[in-house]
Order: structure tokens, then sequence, then C-alpha cells
């Protein structure tokens, strides 16, 4: 009797810290995702020569086409995938959906960036936390029984984050013109936000049911190509679609590169709101605003020649972002909570037929004993190489326009960037082997 008392606290204690190490390294890949995604901002920068919003938004989706098949084939292989989808086929139409959102938000963005600027945008759209947080609430049972610290924690983290979200935009948009569609482009990022925050919930329905962020995001970007590709070609018409296309051969690159990088920053993101669920992976993953602020300031002199009152409204803005991401990082899920969470993924289970052995190991990122282990095919190293060639070929015919860049904090930025990579990246190996 002692003994099998003795075993169920071993037990019961193991799996507590198996539940809190995924809980720091949910929220770890939360701040890895506001970095790349904030740095995905940087390449755009680079582009001053007129292109199209949509056209714009149509090559940096080819971008994020070329690496949401290439980094999962590398990490996973298209083996692990394959299993994914047959063990949830459901899944394939909702990550259809959660692309065609993702490509509409997107494009709304780029409108708001050209009639308000993306200083004033930026906040706009990512109101998303606040919405986050009610679908968490709503459909899958976060924050429920979560103790009303935690509630204050998140909720009032996601608030303040969005309170210094506005004194950034004030700071960087004082002296930026007013464009005449100025309100349309607050409903634009308006309306992206609220894309990007309902995107959210086939996010959180897939990784409840156990698919692989790697193989969730390689179905998301049929939608997401499918969707941008109709847009471009209602919005512009096929031919002048082409000849954009060929006007703006000389920079696609860097705008590729751009699709590129936010795909990384997206990844942890996913893994974000796989372990700490979306009522703390998004604001986390906001901390992007400020990661793409420190690039507009430190690297292309955004406030060079602006009072003081503006880099006070900067340093402001930030110290209650990073406060806010203090307490959404403070307020990590219960063990009641926790509960609730399964309780949700078992509904998702009975519903759709999911083996729960299958479903609990996914829950605990790990491997399930019925899968097998990933393997590389030649297909998958063909997949990487036919996306590097395409990245190396327009490469070599890359223009930089003439813009103000600071080699020094680019660099700075760029290893502090990469460091994160490396530091969550090591440890999501470590701990989940990427499940």
């Amino acid at each position: 009797m002692q003994g099998s008392v003795a075993r169920d606290s071993a037990r019961q204690t193991q799996e507590t810290a198996r539940s809190r190490s995924l809980q720091i390294l949910g929220t770890l890949c939360g701040f890895t995702a506001g970095a790349w995604l904030g740095a995905a901002e940087a390449p755009t920068k680079l582009v001053t020569i007129g292109i199209s919003p949509v056209v714009i938004s149509l090559i940096m989706v080819i971008g994020v086409f070329l690496a949401r098949w290439s980094l999962p084939a590398l990490v996973m292989g298209t083996s692990s995938v394959r299993a994914d989808v047959r063990r949830a086929p459901h899944l394939v139409l909702w990550a259809l959906l959660a692309g065609c959102l993702w490509a509409v938000a997107n494009t709304l963005t780029i409108f708001a960036i050209r009639d308000i600027g993306l200083s004033i945008a930026f906040p706009l759209w990512n109101s998303n936390s606040l919405l986050g947080i009610l679908w968490g609430c709503l459909f899958f049972n976060e924050l429920r029984q979560a103790g009303r610290r935690r509630w204050m924690g998140v909720v009032g983290g996601a608030a303040v984050m969005c309170v210094g979200a506005a004194f950034l935009a004030s700071a960087s948009a004082a002296q930026a013109p007013v464009s005449a569609h100025a309100l349309n482009g607050v409903w634009a990022a308006l309306g992206a936000g609220i894309l990007w925050g309902t995107m959210y919930i086939p996010y959180r329905k897939a990784y409840l049911t156990g698919m692989n962020p790697l193989a969730f995001v390689t179905i998301f970007t049929f939608g997401e190509l499918g969707m941008m590709t109709g847009l471009a070609v209602a919005y512009t018409g096929m031919g002048p679609l082409w000849m954009e296309l060929l006007n703006a051969r000389a920079v696609m690159f860097w705008l590729m590169l751009g699709g590129f990088i936010w795909v990384i920053g997206d990844l942890f993101q996913q893994y974000a709101a796989k372990y700490v669920g979306i009522s703390r992976g998004i604001p986390l993953s906001n901390t992007n605003q400020l990661w793409g602020l420190l690039w507009g300031v430190l690297v292309f002199g955004e406030l060079h020649g602006k009072g003081s009152g503006a880099h006070i409204e900067v340093v402001g803005g930030s110290l209650l972002m990073m406060l806010g991401v203090g307490a959404i990082a403070l307020s990590s899920a219960t063990g009641k909570e926790q509960i609730r969470w399964r309780d949700a993924a078992q509904r998702e289970s009975v519903r759709y037929g999911i083996p729960a052995d299958y479903l609990e190991a996914r829950l605990d990122g790990r491997r399930a004993a019925s899968e097998t282990e990933p393997r590389r095919s030649v297909l998958d190293w063909s997949l990487v190489a036919v996306a590097t060639s395409i990245l190396v070929g327009f490469a070599s015919i890359a223009r930089v326009p003439e813009f103000s860049f600071r080699w020094g904090p680019a660099a700075v930025l760029t290893i502090a960037t990469l460091f994160l990579l490396l530091v969550c990246g090591e440890r999501l190996w470590r701990t989940t082997r990427f499940h």
C-alpha cells in the first residue's frame, strides 16, 4: 500500500515538473517569436519604390510558402506531416481556413500602413491580444479556475501592453503626415487584428488535438498562398500583376526574406500557443512591436531629430510593454486550469476519434508509442534545395535601395535574435523533440 502511494506521489511530482517545464518553454517561445516577427519588418524597410500593397503582400507570401515547406522538411521530414494529417484529417480544412484569414489580414495591414503608417497601425492590429484572451477563455477553457491573480496578470498585462504600444505609436507618428484615407487605414488595421485574433482558434484547436505545429503550418500555407493569389489577381488583374512583379524583381529577394524570417517567428509563436495557450502566447509574441521599434530607431534612425517628448514616449511605452509582458510571463497556468485544458482536449478527441494515447503524448510534448521516428527522405532534401536555390537566385539579382542604415546596432540586434533562436531552439529540441 505504501509502495503504491509512493509511486503515485512520484508520478504526480514528475507530471508537475513536466508541466512546469512546458510552461517555461512556451513562454520562452513567445519571447523568441516576438524577436523574429519584429526582425521580419527590417527587410520591408528596404523597399521604397512604391510597389502596390497587394503585390508586396503576394511576394512576402511566396517567401512564406518557401519557408513553410522547407523548414518542416528540414526539421522533421514530410513523412511526419503526412502522419499527422492521416491521424487528424479534419484539421486540413481548419488549417486552410487559418491560412485564408492570415492572407486577408496581412493584406489589410499593408493598406493600413499605406494610409496611416506602420507606427499607428501596429498597435491597432496588435489588439488581437485581447481578442485571443476572449477566444481562449470561451472555446478552450483557458484561464478557467486560474485564480484572480493570474486573471489579472494575463488580462491586465495585455491591457498594459496595449497602452505601451499606443505610447510607441504616438512617439513614432508625431510628425507623420496625415492621409486623406486615414479612417480607412484605421478600419483596415482593426480588421487585421480581428482576423489575426480569430485565426488562432484553428491553431489552438489543432494543438489540443495533438497535431505538430510544423505539420499544421505546412497545410496552412496552401490556404495562405491560394487566398493571396486570388486577392492579387482580383485587385490588380493578371496582366498588370505580372508586369508589377517583373518591375519589382530587383527587390523581391528582400520581401521574400522578410516572409522567410516571419515564418521562423511564427513557428515559435505556434509552440507558444501550444504550450501556454493563445491567451498568453499572443500577447508574448506581440512584443514584436518593441523589437520592430528597436530596428526602426537604432538601425534606420526613425526618431532622428525628434524632440525630447518623443524619446520620453518611447522609453515610457517600452517600459509599459515590458511590464505587461512580465505580468503575463509570471501568470503561468495552474494545475486546475490545465485540467480544464485537458477537458477541452478530451472533447476534441471524442469528437474526431483521436486515439487517447496519441493525444496525451502530444499534449506532453513527446512522441506517442504508436508513432515511428521521423526520417528525412530525398523529397525533403529536394524541397530544401529548391527553396534555397530560389532565394539564392533572387539574391543574385537583388538591388539594395538607397537608405539610412546603421551597421553597428543592426549587428547587435541580429546577434540577439540569433541567440534567442539558438537558446529556444535547443530547449525546444531537448524538451519536446519539436513535438
